[in-house]
């Protein structure tokens, strides 16, 4: 079963789409289109009945909605029949947001009174939150933004690799498609969560012929025949658009 993500262009790239209940990875420098690229994601499944979930440990989900709302990708409209839900699960939850945020964010759902407000989010604290409402809502596409605020346990680098590790195979039992979004700037710099991603797109945003150029680019993808040349990407009204193979 393949899981359109809605992007023009992407699609095509990995055999008409993404394999059901499998754990991605979108890696790229800032401005590169990772959140768009995920929300797109989300919207098109919640258009079709499918409920999607955005996890933000950075931004607040009033900003992403705002930016997204630009697109014509009916994420208000979405959100107020909770096919497309957010939830913040990072360490800087402000003043009365909840309240603020009521019309937006599942507002029978009470997150749990951890210490999110003071610090990073472990991995165990995030998935039990994730859990909770994959759980309550049925949540069928999900997008974790990003694997890279997460607040490891320890300092030991490899203890912390089986820590991540760990939290993806978790994931990978919840029955979800979902897309984990990482600050990466080096695609040559792998990471525990690249090797153990069933697949790997890394978005690109450089400088080529005297341009600024963003691109993407599959870098892995199991079980999928999958175009590994880097194409561009264009913003439209409609969101992302992949199109001509960069040379």
């Amino acid at each position: 079963m393949r899981i359109k993500t809605g992007i023009e262009g992407f699609d095509e790239m990995v055999q008409g789409g993404l394999l059901a209940e499998r754990v991605y990875l979108v890696s790229g420098p800032p401005g590169s289109g990772k959140t768009t690229f995920s929300v797109q994601y989300l919207a098109h499944g919640a258009a079709l009945g499918e409920v999607g979930l955005y996890v933000t440990l950075l931004e607040s989900p009033q900003n992403i909605i705002d930016d997204m709302s630009n697109y014509s990708l009916s994420v208000l409209p979405l959100i107020k029949m909770k096919k497309l839900l957010f939830a913040d699960l990072g360490p800087r939850m402000e003043y009365g947001f909840m309240d603020e945020m009521s019309e937006y964010i599942t507002p029978d759902y009470e997150v749990s009174a951890t210490s999110a407000e003071h610090e990073a989010p472990s991995p165990a604290m995030v998935f039990r939150e994730i859990a909770a409402y994959v759980s309550e809502y049925d949540v069928k596409r999900l997008v974790i933004d990003s694997v890279s605020a997460i607040r490891f346990t320890t300092r030991d680098m490899s203890l912390q690799e089986k820590e991540m590790s760990r939290f993806i195979r978790n994931l990978k039992k919840l029955g979800c498609t979902t897309i984990l979004i990482s600050e990466m700037t080096d695609p040559g710099a792998y990471s525990t969560e690249q090797f153990a991603a069933h697949g790997v797109i890394f978005m690109h945003n450089f400088l080529y012929d005297k341009t600024m150029t963003r691109a993407l680019q599959v870098i892995k993808m199991r079980g999928t025949q999958h175009d590994c040349n880097m194409r561009s990407v264009n913003f439209s009204d409609k969101g992302l658009v992949v199109t001509d193979l960069i040379e």
